[in-house]
């Protein structure tokens, strides 16, 4: 206003609106503080980004609180949802849309094993699923074997073809650096898919003395938790990149596996990150986000219309 209307003094302002100088200069100083804060904050947004493109703004809340304490910020998540969403920066989640599961073969499928079944430590239950990355010459396809308790990928293969192959490389990555002092039965737990269901992997699997376990219908949540890990590896991590080759996606399928287990907390795992929580043992808590539900009308609740 000052400066439409510069014959205007700022103390005939300072009386039209009620305040003190020393008010009107302590606000502009508050204001110019929180202009720094804010570009501060995106600045760290933008740092942490590099490395996981699509990380949600729940999980960069939480990662951005030892920075924020260095830089004496005050923010709360509601205010980091706002500053975000003003700039365009929150992640919209896209849904994966090519089919890599062949359930419609001869091959020997195996029951469900992990129904009601509570996993409180590593090495318990691995879950797998087979996802597919984009490149210039056409799609890759990603095994990953993930651990139901930690959330770590502990086995993890690129190949360019849906062939069983890419499937026992990842099992063969997980078996190598598998913990062998465990006073549970390992279940592998997979969908029908014709590459689970191969000669080449079932014998590994029996020759660890591994349970199999598989889903008994075609719906994704019954393999859910492979599921979810698939994604936040190809969402969070690989945004809208396409490779020019088989090859270059490899290199970043191993950069994004790193990164992922040793960087990414889970809201799943008490915001641990998969290589911390694989280290522990017990259930840990989960601070999953409680999406209000609109309570239900009771039956003394509903008004009847009225004939008239």
């Amino acid at each position: 206003m000052k400066q439409s209307h510069p014959q205007v003094s700022l103390e005939q302002l300072c009386d039209l609106f009620g305040v003190t100088r020393q008010a009107f200069y302590d606000a502009a100083a508050q204001e110019k503080k929180t202009s720094i804060a804010h570009v501060v904050v995106l600045r760290l947004v933008s740092d942490l980004r590099r490395d996981m493109p699509l990380l949600g703004t729940r999980k960069l809340f939480h990662l951005l609180q030892p920075q924020l304490d260095n830089h004496q910020i005050k923010m709360g998540r509601d205010q980091l949802f706002d500053l975000l969403g003003f700039h365009g920066l929150l992640i919209r989640r896209r849904k994966r849309m090519v089919k890599t599961t062949d359930s419609h073969h001869w091959l020997k499928k195996y029951p469900n094993l992990i129904k009601e079944l509570t996993v409180d430590g590593p090495e318990q239950l691995w879950v797998s699923d087979l996802t597919y990355i984009r490149t210039v010459q056409g799609f890759s396809y990603l095994s990953l074997i993930t651990d139901a308790y930690s959330r770590k990928v502990v086995g993890y293969a690129l190949y360019p073809t849906l062939e069983a192959t890419g499937c026992v490389l990842a099992l063969k990555m997980a078996l190598k650096d598998r913990k062998r002092i465990t006073d549970y039965t390992l279940i592998h737990h997979s969908d029908r898919g014709i590459q689970y269901c191969s000669a080449q992997y079932i014998s590994l699997l029996e020759n660890e003395q591994i349970a199999i376990s598989m889903t008994q219908s075609g719906s994704p949540y019954d393999n859910a938790l492979a599921e979810r890990v698939n994604g936040i590896i190809k969402i969070e991590f690989f945004s809208q990149t396409i490779y020019q080759n088989h090859q270059e996606a490899d290199l970043a399928i191993t950069r994004a596996v790193a990164r992922y287990n040793t960087q990414r907390p889970h809201s799943s795992l008490d915001y641990l990150t998969p290589e911390v929580a694989h280290e522990r043992s017990g259930l840990l808590k989960k601070r999953w986000k409680q999406y209000r539900r609109p309570k239900p009308i009771r039956q003394e609740d509903r008004v009847e219309p009225v004939m008239n």
